[in-house]
């Protein structure tokens, strides 16, 4: 098939490499490049790099909405266009554009989490699975009808990362048996139920602060949910500590306690239970293991987090 295929970050890169193994892609819709990493140069997106290692067209506008874009995309004369966490809104008119529509890879088993951070709101709800909905798009945020729904369980010890990858490979696998079914006039739409959507807000880096009065349950999810961004944080002697692994532990004390420390960890009271802090981070330092971090910073039973 003739494919325009939409697509922003690694997730996206993906699925654009699996359909290049089976189909035509005319052209590459990316958002344009953006400042990146210390020096803040400039960066194109995974989708444009692997855009241009194969030699494709790529098209980086700021909008979609404005007639010149709409009849270059009208011009490439494709079959469907695939879109996978793109990032900008499809208008309409763009919609309708392609022979076969436009279908999006999204990463969730539809209507339960909708919006634009959907692996890491399963996690931070505890959910025990989630998954990869193939979807024709409309003009609603995730609320068209649903064509291929693939389930992935969610590990006790997966962070957004972790997950992110398992549904990237998912994602991919199941835009090519889509465009199968497409070929074959084999795929059947089934509306979502709007009754049972939940929405997946976008992430705030505010909400990696720790609030050692939650739940151990819930704040050990959030570590895992905000691996790697926004990263779970938290002041100790006046410096902010990133948490980027912890484990629950059933034991009581005040809220922001050190109640143990060894060479596993750093085990803090929570408002119910424990977490033991596992891999942290200190300012200007990297991600290390509780025993090298000791080395660093002294952490002794009686001190506390903040």
């Amino acid at each position: 098939m003739k494919i325009i295929f939409a697509g922003t970050p690694h997730f996206a890169a993906s699925a654009l490499a699996g359909l290049l193994r089976e189909h035509q892609i005319v052209a590459v819709l990316t958002q344009p490049d953006r400042p990146a990493g210390r020096g803040m140069q400039l960066a194109a997106s995974p989708v444009k790099q692997l855009a241009l290692q194969h030699n494709l067209p790529v098209l980086q506008p700021a909008t979609l909405k404005t007639a010149e874009v709409q009849r270059e995309i009208a011009a490439l004369d494709a079959d469907v266009m695939v879109v996978a966490a793109y990032g900008l809104i499809l208008p309409q008119a763009v919609l309708q554009i392609p022979r076969y529509g436009c279908l999006n890879i999204h990463a969730s088993l539809l209507p339960r989490w909708r919006g634009a951070a959907p692996v890491q709101r399963a996690i931070l709800a505890g959910d025990t699975e989630t998954g990869i909905t193939i979807m024709q798009m409309d003009e609603g945020l995730d609320t068209g009808a649903m064509l291929l729904r693939h389930v992935c369980r969610i590990a006790p010890e997966d962070t957004a990362q972790t997950l992110h990858d398992k549904l990237a490979e998912l994602g991919a696998g199941s835009i090519l048996e889509a465009l199968r079914l497409l070929q074959e006039q084999r795929l059947t739409p089934v509306k979502q139920d709007d009754a049972a959507a939940t929405y997946a807000a976008k992430l705030l880096k505010s909400e990696g602060k720790i609030d050692w009065r939650q739940d151990a349950q819930q704040i050990e999810r959030a570590v895992r949910a905000f691996n790697p961004f926004p990263v779970c944080h938290a002041d100790f002697n006046g410096a902010v500590i990133k948490i980027w692994q912890a484990t629950l532990i059933r034991q009581q004390g005040e809220a922001g306690a050190v109640l143990a420390v060894d060479k596993r960890g750093i085990t803090v009271a929570c408002g119910n239970d424990a977490l033991r802090l596992e891999v942290l981070q200190r300012p200007g330092g990297k991600a290390q293991p509780a025993a090298q971090f000791l080395q660093a910073v002294p952490v002794r039973p009686g001190d506390g987090f903040s």
